[in-house]
Formats: C-alpha cells, structure tokens, sequence
C-alpha cells in the first residue's frame, strides 16, 4: 500500500479485551517486522474498495493504551506482546506544575515521596496518575483529593496493595482529610 498522510488508532485501555479472539486471524498483520507486505483472505466479499482481503496500511500506527495498576485486568497476551513496543510512562511532575494549583503539586509531590520510599516494584506500579493532580483551584483541588483520590488510595488499603505501606499511606489521607 502506497503511504500518504500518517494515521493514529488509539485503542485507551487494550488490555480491557481479550485481543487474541478480538483480532482473531488479523494478529497476523499486526507483525511489525513482517519483510512483505502481509494480506488476510476473509471469509466473505465485502465489495469495494477491499473486497475479501484485508491489510493494514503502512501508514497507520497503532498506540494502545494500558493502565498497570488495573489489577482486575489480566495482563496482555504473548502473541500480542510481540507485535508491539511497551513504554512505561510514569506521571510527571511537570505536567502537574503545569496545569495543578499549588496544593495538587504539594499532595503529589507527597505521595509520590510515599511509593519511592515505601513501595517494592510491583507496589510503585500503583502510583496515581496525572488526573487525580490537574485541578488549578484549590477548593477544587480539595474536593477532588478527597472523593476521587482518597477512595483509590483506601481501595489500594482494603484489597492489601500497600499493606507493606499502609501507615505512611494512612498518613496521606488523613492529611487530606485535614484540608
């Protein structure tokens, strides 16, 4: 296929489904160090303008999205694994003195210190993101402290994810709890 424009699929929270019978047979043009340009044969004609085959075009890249710390979700499967490239990113704090009021910069800063001090590898993984920091008002920021991020953080307490953390953890929250 002839290249023009670059296109993005952006598929938020892929490990929500399971991508092996999701893609079925279209895994196979998934591979991105396939040496020919690969073709899958449907079962039906679906007319113009692709007929019974399908292929992905050069010029559409693939960015799937996936949040670690969903410990509901089982992980990605290996023949899907191989067909992409994984990048950790981890909340910034720059994006936060970016778009947080002074409060959101104090109560990550906080917590972060928290999991870098505290938590083992699998643990640090649950470090809250940018969306629980953004508000730039600070009763905004004090209202969403307490009923978007305390509820997370007391999930993390009762299902044992910080149980080698929980003091420091319960420390946080009666912080915020206190604003």
């Amino acid at each position: 296929m002839t290249s023009y424009d670059p296109y993005l699929l952006h598929i938020d929270e892929i490990n929500r489904a399971d991508l092996a019978k999701v893609l079925g047979e279209a895994i196979f043009l998934f591979e991105a160090r396939a040496e020919e340009e690969r073709v899958l044969q449907l079962a039906y004609d679906f007319g113009e303008p692709s007929g019974n085959r399908l292929q992905l075009p050069d010029n559409l890249h693939i960015l799937g999205t996936m949040n670690t710390a969903d410990k509901s979700i089982a992980s990605v499967d290996v023949a899907i694994r191989r067909r992409f490239a994984f990048v950790k990113m981890w909340p910034q704090m720059a994006v936060i003195n970016e778009h947080g009021c002074e409060l959101m910069r104090d109560a990550f800063r906080r917590l972060v210190t928290i999991f870098v001090e505290h938590a083992n590898d699998e643990a640090f993984t649950l470090v809250p993101g940018h969306s629980y920091f953004l508000q730039d008002d600070d009763a905004k920021a004090r209202t969403a402290l307490k009923v978007e991020l305390v509820p997370l953080l007391e999930e993390y307490l009762s299902q044992g994810y910080v149980a080698s953390f929980s003091e420091p953890i319960r420390a946080h929250l009666q912080w915020i709890e206190s604003l």
